[in-house]
């Protein structure tokens, strides 16, 4: 198997050596900068050729079909196939009629147009954000054969399949960390694999230093001692992540999540931004409709500026502060509507086709569960203010039957990554070092399908009223601005426009609607929420916590 041009020189050296990471300092918060000379910058036109960029950095891509309903996978916790406790891509595959079944008219599936892959490449932990072969699928998920299944699977189904891939850190058990720390041990400055990670004669301020077992200089590592990060000042270290990238690419997937963007020059984020025009101008050259997010978990401001090549998650709607919870817990949805307002405007200042992607909670946050519950009715007002929402939204599995799951006093992401609660029979079991005991009080798949007041029904129904209504992820958006608990934004796409309204409060909201807008406004074509709706002319009546679309 071609694993790219850099494993042409792994040839050069025949001994596998066991990682030489000794740890020795402790990681520090402050920032250290690094410099990198990038001559020229890179973009691609819209048949996927190199393009002249304009001054402001502008990149063109192509965003139409990708303002989609996402399902992002913890893949170990999901879904298992063998018997052996872990999640596996066959677990998936097996239960693909409940992500989408193929027919819209169903109403059977949940109807999601997208999957998110957590890690599936060989790696020591149970996350897989630690990569030691980005060409193999890890034993434990199954086997290259199931990832193709699983992909001609989602394209007949159009669903798009997107992989995790960590592109700024490998394990110290890669062959590459092992290559590069031998050639740093006899001083083999002409070897590639010499400068393949980023090191320090001494350890600086700024980024976490560690010593090299058998030498004077440091290695980096943010993240951990055994997670060292590649040095993307390497010619060679950035052919051979394009090189990975191409392979996946190739086989069929439709795009990446970017885990841990803004660390590839760790405090710099002018090279970072940098550095991502130049790789999704390489990839945009293998597929021109890449779909790609990256995660850059910082302020808004830190963020706009990676828009200039790729789509970032947003973490100011997001977790238990975020602007989504605070409305949910009846709070004005003229202030996310506003903010939504200016944040579309302020990406698209950067990318013209920027869309926003939003989800309320991920493998990394404690469970929506925890902070919007079921039985306040909020769990089902935040799944309103994020389902239908511009651009993409992303469901953390297991969110639409409101799974808990919090870091607590282990201070241990397992408990935000917990098995899949299907409730028939299911082996998957909680991830390693997971303790979390408060126990799933929401109930299971099979006993919220049988409920068609639950919280997994109304996901269902969000989905399809989001699919029924292009213009709410794909609209140009307005905001409306009212003088009450009521709010909501006016979407046009293709000439249609339709009305969003939410109602976060705990009573009835009623409305004249031609008070709000110029639109001509006829039509109730969906509610969904803890209660109804009712439109009798002009006159919209809005039950509590729930939200409609009029046209």
């Amino acid at each position: 198997m071609k694993k790219g041009i850099i494993y042409l020189l792994i040839l050069a050296m025949l001994l596998a050596f066991a990682g030489c990471a000794e740890a020795e300092d402790t990681p520090t918060e402050e920032t250290m900068g690094q410099t990198m000379d990038i001559s020229g910058k890179y973009a691609l036109d819209e048949t996927g050729k190199e393009a002249v960029v304009d001054d402001g950095g502008m990149v063109t891509w192509a965003n139409e079909g990708n303002n989609r309903l996402f399902y992002h996978i913890f893949v170990g916790s999901f879904s298992d196939s063998n018997g052996d406790g872990i999640g596996d891509l066959r677990g998936i595959i097996n239960r693909f009629d409940y992500l989408n079944d193929g027919d819209d008219n169903s109403g059977v599936s949940l109807g999601v147009e997208g999957i998110w892959l957590s890690p599936i490449f060989t790696s020591p932990s149970y996350h897989k954000y630690d990569t030691s072969d980005y060409y193999e699928i890890d034993p434990q998920f199954g086997t290259m054969a199931d990832l193709k299944e699983l992909i001609e699977l989602c394209h007949s189904r159009n669903v798009k399949i997107i992989l995790d891939l960590v592109v700024n850190h490998t394990s110290t058990g890669h062959a590459w960390f092992r290559n590069f720390c031998e050639a740093q041990k006899q001083n083999l400055v002409d070897e590639p694999y010499y400068d393949f990670y980023s090191w320090s004669e001494e350890s600086t301020p700024g980024a976490a230093w560690y010593k090299f077992g058998g030498t004077d200089h440091y290695y980096e590592g943010n993240f951990s001692s055994q997670m060292p990060e590649l040095n993307y000042d390497s010619d060679s270290v950035r052919q051979a992540m394009v090189d990975v990238a191409k392979y996946y690419l190739d086989l069929g997937v439709d795009g990446f999540r970017f885990d841990a963007a803004k660390y590839i020059y760790y405090g710099n984020e002018t090279e970072n931004a940098e550095f991502w025009k130049w790789y999704m101008g390489e990839l945009r050259a293998i597929k021109p409709d890449i779909y790609s997010v990256a995660e850059v978990w910082d302020s808004d401001g830190v963020t706009y500026p990676y828009f200039a090549s790729t789509n970032c998650f947003n973490f100011t709607t997001a977790q238990t502060n975020g602007w989504i919870a605070e409305t949910a817990r009846a709070g004005d949805v003229n202030v996310l509507t506003n903010y939504m307002s200016n944040y579309i405007q302020a990406i698209q200042s950067y990318n013209p086709e920027a869309m926003p992607v939003i989800f309320i909670a991920n493998h990394d946050t404690d469970r929506a569960a925890g902070f919007l519950t079921v039985a306040s009715g909020q769990a089902k007002v935040a799944a309103n203010l994020a389902i239908l929402m511009p651009g993409s939204t992303f469901v953390y599995y297991g969110e639409e039957i409101g799974m808990k799951g919090s870091r607590g006093g282990a201070n241990t992401d397992a408990n935000r990554r917990l098995a899949m609660n299907w409730g028939d029979g299911d082996t998957v079991k909680d991830p390693e070092g997971a303790d979390y005991t408060s126990g799933q009080s929401n109930g299971t798949v099979v006993e919220q399908m049988a409920d068609g007041n639950s919280l997994y029904n109304h996901y269902k129904k969000l989905i399809q009223i989001r699919k029924a209504n292009p213009e709410i992820s794909n609209g140009t958006y307005t905001a409306l601005q009212t003088d009450s608990k009521l709010g909501g934004f006016i979407a046009t796409y293709n000439g249609s426009s339709v009305v969003v309204l939410h109602n976060t409060s705990l009573s009835a909201v009623e409305v004249d609607i031609s008070a709000l807008t110029d639109l001509e406004l006829t039509a109730l074509v969906a509610y969904a929420g803890v209660e109804g709706a009712e439109l009798n002319g002009t006159i919209l009546t809005i039950g509590a916590q729930t939200s409609v679309v009029l046209k």
